[in-house]
């Protein structure tokens, strides 16, 4: 499946792109909104993207890029993208994307059969594989819970447990048919074990870490009157944007009935801007992925 870049429009509309304008893509990915930002960018005008996976920076779309010297790509997790520069907007489209699942060997996937993987980054970490091997009943089943907000967790992770103490798993479709077994009552509109692989992916690559980390940075990063726009796929990954911006707008203390000087409350860095975003019928139908996007968008003050 080729990949589309989601709510394209919604994105370029929100960062409120300045010609001569700084911008940070935190998520590469193939290029999708790199290139859309580029196109209204001046020549004074600067982007730098980043992502985590060796083929992100390797596609075609990066070296489509490579020559524009408005543009630059860097192979690092955008939590760690450099708070010494300042940027007019910056972009997360969080998740994985559409090479990362379409690809077997990746391990994304529960629908193509390969190595038990899941690494954003495969030549860093451990993968899923050696994880399940060594981790104990009681945190998987806190992971599955928690990261995947599976409701049979237990069950799945005793099933685990006693399987890798006959044979290791080690590829994708093992361990669906593996959880297919165990989970009672089949859904039609969405397979057994897209939460466990959610919540193993999740734990794998430390995401709900990663994110937390890359807002704080980015509300050093931005400038005044710049914007954050944040593409969440999950409940979990979008409770956190959202409790991030309330909580940063506004007044951050409430003095309650206490006699405190307005002067004395502290005010928030970042101000909402309208409310979330969904994807459009017409773009869900081209892009089933965008299903399940939510967009957030604030603005620094």
């Amino acid at each position: 499946m080729a990949h589309l870049p989601v709510m394209l429009n919604e994105v370029i509309e929100h960062l409120a792109i300045r010609e001569d304008g700084s911008y940070l893509d935190c998520t590469f990915g193939r290029g999708g909104h790199s290139t859309a930002i580029l196109q209204y960018l001046g020549e004074n005008g600067r982007l730098l993207a980043l992502d985590r996976d060796c083929e992100a920076i390797t596609c075609e779309s990066a070296q489509a890029l490579a020559n524009d010297p408005r543009f630059t790509l860097q192979q690092m997790c955008f939590s760690q993208f450099p708070v010494t520069q300042s940027f007019d907007g910056i972009l997360m489209d969080l998740g994985v994307s559409s090479p990362q699942l379409d690809a077997a060997e990746r391990g994304f996937s529960f629908l193509r059969d390969g190595p038990l993987d899941m690494r954003m980054n495969n030549q860093q970490g451990i993968s899923a594989q050696e994880w399940l091997e060594k981790v104990s009943e009681a945190q998987l089943v806190k992971v599955l819970f928690e990261y995947g907000e599976e409701r049979f967790a237990r069950r799945i992770a005793a099933a685990i447990i006693a399987q890798r103490q006959v044979e290791p798993l080690v590829s994708t479709r093992q361990l669906a048919k593996l959880i297919e077994s165990v989970v009672p009552g089949k859904s039609i509109h969405k397979h057994p074990a897209t939460r466990t692989f959610q919540a193993i992916r999740i734990e794998i690559n430390q995401e709900l870490e990663e994110l937390q980390r890359a807002l704080r940075q980015a509300l050093i990063a931005l400038k005044p009157g710049g914007r954050l726009v944040v593409i969440a796929f999950h409940s979990l990954e979008d409770r956190i944007v959202k409790q991030f911006i309330q909580q940063e707008s506004g007044a951050k203390h409430d003095p309650g009935r206490l006699p405190v000087r307005q002067i004395d409350i502290v005010k928030g860095a970042l101000k909402k801007v309208g409310k979330a975003i969904k994807a459009g019928p017409a773009e869900v139908q081209v892009n089933v992925r965008a299903r399940s996007a939510i967009m957030r968008v604030a603005e620094k003050l």
